[in-house]
């Protein structure tokens, strides 16, 4: 067994008369990350879906609860979906328990979706920002985020796409990923627009001014302003 994992590990391929010829390379790791469905989160969630998308656009701690672990791990493992420039699932812990241990350990991350089956997470407002209640399909902003979560027009119309592409038959899951990920690339090249690169440092970081002489509503410059801090663009 281990010289398989070995075999697997370092040449990317494993051969044996019981199980056959195994190529990593035939797995394609993408096709795992759209094992859920994009379009089953947004028939039940509807416009509300985009307030899972900004949240992870910026970085925010997700719970979600439901009693039953298979609900949750086909949920949780299709949200890093919607933020699909950045291919992170490491941010997904399917299954916690409200124990110290795994709570320490999912608190020294700074944005997690998370997973649980037990109710009282609802009483742990300690542990999230946005909390979803997946079997009772609610969804609620911890106050402690609403600044941050500010909705406006432009989350309306990023959210009146989601559900128009996801509600549309002809499209798969991996088009409706794709129509989000197209509109999340134009929002990031706005940003980068608002970006210089100054004081010898060699990643950009945003022009508070630029930001502010481009008379977004409210609720856009709100939002640039804490993606830019999610991305690490802010000047320390």
């Amino acid at each position: 067994m281990m010289e398989s994992y070995i075999a697997v590990l370092t040449k990317g391929i494993c051969q044996s008369e019981e199980n056959g010829s195994f190529l990593s390379k035939d797995f394609d790791a993408r096709k795992a990350y759209l094992a859920g469905s994009i379009k089953d989160i947004v028939s039940q969630f509807g416009m509300e879906t985009v307030i899972l998308y900004t949240a992870l656009m910026l970085k925010k701690r997700i719970a979600v609860y439901h009693p039953r672990i298979e609900a949750i791990q086909e949920f949780t493992r299709t949200l890093p979906a919607l933020v699909w420039h950045r291919q992170d699932w490491s941010i997904l812990h399917s299954y916690v328990h409200l124990n110290e241990e795994e709570l320490e350990a999912l608190k020294a991350c700074t944005g997690y979706i998370a997973g649980f089956t037990d109710s009282e997470v609802n009483s742990r407002p300690d542990l999230y920002d946005v909390y979803v209640n997946l079997a009772d399909s609610e969804i609620t902003i911890s106050p402690v985020v609403k600044e941050a979560m500010t909705m406006g027009k432009l989350h309306k119309e990023i959210g009146q796409l989601i559900v128009q592409s996801a509600e549309d038959p002809d499209k798969s899951d991996s088009q409706v990923i794709k129509d989000i990920s197209l509109k999340t690339k134009e929002i990031l090249a706005t940003l980068a627009s608002l970006t210089e690169v100054s004081d010898g440092n060699e990643k950009p970081t945003l022009n508070s001014e630029a930001l502010k002489q481009k008379r977004f509503p409210p609720a856009t410059e709100n939002f640039l302003f804490h993606l830019a801090a999610a991305e690490q663009m802010l000047k320390i």
